[in-house]
């Protein structure tokens, strides 16, 4: 038995014996420990419910150091927007342009497709062209959260966009309040849209038991194939714009 265990802290970074780096973050309501993989920092992260449960968390990551390295040697490399990309939006291709004298981004169809146009150069561009997508994400969310809630004939919730590294949304049922990262309106309307579902069932079912899929099935009918296109090509969409 050790007297004496190193003390970490929320944010703390370490090497792992593989070389990559470890982040350590304490989330309250994690109900586990648990690893992710940070696709845009390339670490991987350990989740403990208490920080008195860091030091347990370190020594499983050091375990999973060859999975880790694997996942991380594969991860995608960020991708800032900058002009010349071609984006997503909801099934769209939309191609990304830099003006001068132009302010925030704007969308104009062009006979030869959608162009979204917006000023600035480096990192002053990429927010521009970010806090378009995420307006355009709070839109399209909030209508069809209204539209699932209304189906299940659940009383209003507080919807929060936000820039979740791991998961593309949450549901709080006890405050009823759901978030839901901006970067899935850069995905098919039909991905999108099951994403609000999946958050608006978990008002009637806090779990993933069957009933909860049930639910889910209810909604939208088959879920397997959105769930299978985030699966593949999460990963992707996390880098875009990092």
């Amino acid at each position: 038995m050790k007297l004496f265990q190193p003390r970490y802290r929320d944010g703390d970074r370490l090497a792992l014996s593989n070389g990559h780096t470890l982040r350590l973050s304490v989330n309250k309501r994690a109900r586990r420990l648990s690893i992710r993989i940070d696709t845009r920092s390339r670490e991987a992260v350990v989740v403990a419910p208490s920080a008195s449960a860091l030091a347990q968390g370190v020594a499983f990551a050091q375990t999973k150091a060859e999975w880790i390295g694997e996942k991380l040697d594969h991860a995608v490399e960020g991708q800032p927007f900058k002009p010349g990309m071609t984006v997503g939006l909801l099934g769209r291709t939309i191609r990304l342009e830099g003006a001068a004298g132009v302010g925030a981004a704007r969308l104009i169809d062009l006979p030869d497709g959608p162009v979204l146009r917006a000023g600035g150069e480096g990192d002053a561009y990429s927010r521009r062209i970010e806090n378009w997508f995420r307006k355009q994400a709070r839109l399209f969310l909030l209508e069809r959260t209204e539209h699932y809630l209304k189906a299940l004939g659940q009383a209003p919730v507080r919807v929060s966009i936000v820039d979740t590294r791991s998961r593309w949304g949450s549901c709080s049922p006890h405050n009823r309040s759901i978030r839901y990262s901006w970067r899935v309106v850069m995905a098919p309307e039909r991905v999108a849209d099951y994403l609000a579902a999946h958050e608006v069932a978990h008002l009637v079912r806090a779990d993933h038991s069957p009933e909860y899929w049930a639910v889910v099935e209810g909604l939208i009918g088959d879920h397997k194939p959105m769930r299978q296109w985030l699966k593949h090509h999460g990963a992707q969409l996390h880098a875009i714009g990092a």
